[in-house]
């Protein structure tokens, strides 16, 4: 499918009342704006074709469903006050914005050089960032909506896939329920996953939907995680980083990986 294509197809499938789209061809971003409330939605052609190679007919379905459903949660008025037992941290890259479109301020935490915390109202097929205005307009604190996040994050169903190679177990997070990165931030299963492994613990956050653990035995198992973070960074729909980490005495430390060869699985 060549862009031309792409961009053809979704604005045919977009339109509709109070939207205007408009398309650059320098950056192939193809961006759908909500006359009423003035906000918008914007999509990477380029890179959403790279990502999806072979499958980006299939995969077209799913960029409209995120465009319109972003569009409709920017329609609601949120309110934020009473709704605290849906508000979950989410992680995201460094390279993230930290403001909204409109200049607002995002509200977020430090976690790592790669990775930084974001928090968001969930709202069923969506979910929204919010920000600090947003708060403040409703007379609620910050610590109070981080500590709520975190709580409700502890509340979430754990349970993953293991596979090993080459000695080395890799246990794969994948509950499909967009926070599956967002449980890195659970101190209590990163505690429960150390005492589980007998080698060295790493930890990776390839993308939004995935959370992998490995007891790494040897070199062979830093390797063959090297080349997963790699390929799940590159698949998924929000990348985060492609850097994996080492966990030790409560703490992630980058570590960086040159994979040599593809060892043999056992």
């Amino acid at each position: 499918m060549e862009i031309n294509e792409l961009k053809s197809i979704l604005e045919k499938e977009l339109a509709g009342k109070n939207r205007v789209m408009s398309y650059d061809e320098e950056t192939t971003t193809l961006r759908v704006d909500h006359t009423t409330i003035k906000k918008g939605v914007e999509l990477d052609l380029n890179k959403w074709l790279a990502k999806h190679g072979d499958k980006a007919e299939e995969s077209v379905e799913d960029a409209v469903r995120f465009i319109t459903v972003s569009l409709e949660a920017m329609e609601k008025d949120i309110k934020i006050k009473g709704r605290e037992a849906y508000i979950y941290p989410v992680i995201r890259s460094t390279s993230f914005p930290t403001e909204k479109g409109n200049g607002q301020k995002l509200l977020t935490s430090d976690h790592t050089a790669e990775t930084r915390v974001y928090y968001a109202l969930d709202m069923g097929e969506a979910y929204t960032l919010l920000d600090e205005d947003a708060l403040a307009a409703e007379g609620l604190s910050e610590q109070t909506i981080k500590e709520a996040a975190l709580f409700n994050l502890r509340s979430l169903e754990v349970s993953y896939k293991t596979e090993t190679v080459a000695g080395n177990t890799f246990y794969f997070v994948n509950a499909k329920d967009g926070y599956d990165a967002s449980r890195i931030l659970n101190e209590k299963l990163l505690e429960e996953m150390d005492a589980k492994t007998s080698g060295e613990l790493a930890v990776a956050v390839p993308h939004q939907d995935s959370l992998i653990f490995a007891d790494i035995q040897n070199q062979q198992g830093f390797d063959v995680l090297g080349q997963i973070v790699f390929r799940f960074f590159h698949d998924g729909k929000v990348p985060v980083t492609a850097l994996s980490f080492t966990y030790a005495d409560g703490k992630l430390e980058p570590v960086f990986i040159l994979a040599k060869k593809k060892p043999d699985r056992n």
